[in-house]
């Protein structure tokens, strides 16, 4: 049995309660300091000062925003369906909190005097409940739009549905290709298999590389925040949401970019483990007690540092691009990848081939693909029939424009009367006022108005 399994199954249930209340309240805090870190940094980018009047810092401003909108007048749409639009927003945030549950946040620590792992289950099958969570979360997505009655919430949920669908293959052959090398689906066990065979990052790059875009796109984040593109879909599948249940959805956001980042630790970084030099240090002390949780939250910042990097560099891709990507792109590049680990740990094991001459012919290979792209030409684009639609290019007026001379104003004649008609309500001196009427075709004629020598000047 695994040595977290046999300690977490004697933890009583006063421990389990903590644990609990823990990976409930830790990831809300993250949540509150993340939107700070975020306006803050990309601030800094944009060079501006970002929040800075609640509390030092502006750290205090997150919490003055959660209490706004607590305040906030809670608006149904006269056509949404009154309960799916009430638990679809705790149907998004429930399992990603839950996805925490499987993720081992450090070692063998003493709690009060009881020994325990700072984990609240070992799951044979931690990395399948962490997906099963992620791919969960969408219903509430889906359920928010369907139900609120409208058709910008509706398509903002369809497009996340869609996202999911086209990124989660991704990110499960980039899974995949570690669950292979680490010869387990159990959390913990794939974070003892780093502290052997050394970081999976350098292991397997592509692997990594794969599963950073597909988080990304996973969790809605700009540049691939297409289900709430604001400039599209006004506000996507939120828009007919406000006060609770709109900080709701705001919470299920980051709880998920938190979950996925913590993954992220865990299969790629090491998860608790120190890093190389560190870990060397007298006999690795510091791989015990509550140091592994500081080092869990360092790589778990610098995780979380990339969504907010991502968002202030790059533009919102089209919908297009985005589906071009997923499918086209990383699916393709993560089967082959997959595949040739596949091989790779096959040599290793059964043809004892040892992993200087692998990686050297994967050197080779690489040259050779990288040397092909060099010489293969590229498609010539055939150019389109017919007109073109548009110009192309910026409008831009010609040099030699002259604006023409604005054309003098035609007055209109009444009939049977020499006077021009009258066409606003001026009175005169003697209170009459001139006014104009239409006939049947169209004409107009002056109404009866006061004579000069009344006091009137018959004009308006």
């Amino acid at each position: 049995m695994n040595p977290a399994a046999e300690l977490l199954a004697d933890d009583p249930i006063w421990l389990i309660l903590i644990k609990v209340v823990a990976i409930f309240a830790i990831p809300v805090v993250i949540t509150i300091l993340m939107i700070w870190a975020e306006r803050r940094i990309i601030g800094r980018m944009q060079q501006r000062p970002g929040p800075n009047r609640a509390g030092p810092f502006g750290i205090l401003q997150s919490l003055a925003d959660a209490l706004k909108l607590a305040f906030k007048e809670d608006i149904r749409p006269a056509m949404a369906d009154k309960w799916v639009y009430f638990l679809a927003p705790i149907l998004s945030a429930i399992p990603a909190l839950l996805a925490l549950g499987v993720i081992p946040l450090g070692g063998e620590v003493t709690i009060f005097g009881e020994r325990t792992v700072l984990q609240l289950a070992e799951v044979p099958a931690g990395v399948l409940v962490v997906l099963a969570c992620a791919s969960i979360g969408v219903y509430g997505i889906l359920l928010a739009g369907w139900s609120s009655g409208s058709p910008y919430p509706l398509l903002g949920a369809l497009r996340s549905a869609a996202q999911v669908i086209s990124y989660e293959i991704a990110m499960g052959l980039a899974i995949a290709s570690v669950v292979f090398f680490a010869g387990s689906l159990s959390t913990s066990e794939i974070v003892s298999a780093q502290m052997d065979q050394g970081w999976f990052i350098f292991l397997l790059p592509v692997s990594f590389v794969i599963y950073i875009i597909s988080m990304i796109g996973e969790t809605n984040r700009a540049p691939f925040d297409l289900p709430e593109a604001e400039s599209e879909l006004v506000g996507g599948f939120h828009t007919e949401y406000s006060s609770l249940k709109f900080a709701m959805f705001f919470l299920a956001e980051y709880v998920n970019m938190v979950t996925v980042s913590a993954l992220a630790t865990t299969m790629f970084l090491g998860g608790w483990a120190a890093p190389w030099p560190l870990s060397q240090i007298g006999d690795g002390v510091l791989n015990t007690g509550w140091w592994p949780l500081l080092w869990f939250a360092l790589k778990l910042a610098a995780c979380l540092f990339l969504f907010i990097w991502v968002r202030a560099a790059l533009p919102r891709f089209r919908y297009d691009q985005f589906m071009h990507l997923g499918w086209k792109i990383l699916v393709p590049v993560a089967l082959g990848w997959f595949v040739l680990v596949a091989a790779i740990r096959v040599l290793r094991t059964s043809e004892g081939v040892s992993s200087v001459h692998i990686m050297i012919a994967l050197g080779v290979l690489l040259i050779i693909v990288v040397a092909a792209s060099f010489l293969i030409p590229d498609r010539a684009v055939p150019p389109p029939e017919g007109p073109p639609v548009s110009g192309g290019g910026y409008p831009l007026p010609p040099l030699d424009l002259k604006v023409p001379e604005t054309p003098k104003r035609r007055s209109l004649t009444a009939k049977g009367g020499r006077e021009p008609a009258a066409v606003s309500g001026r009175r005169g001196k003697s209170g009459d006022s001139a006014r104009t009427e239409g006939n049947a075709d169209g004409a107009t004629r002056s109404a009866p108005a006061s004579s000069p020598k009344e006091g009137g000047d018959g004009t308006v």
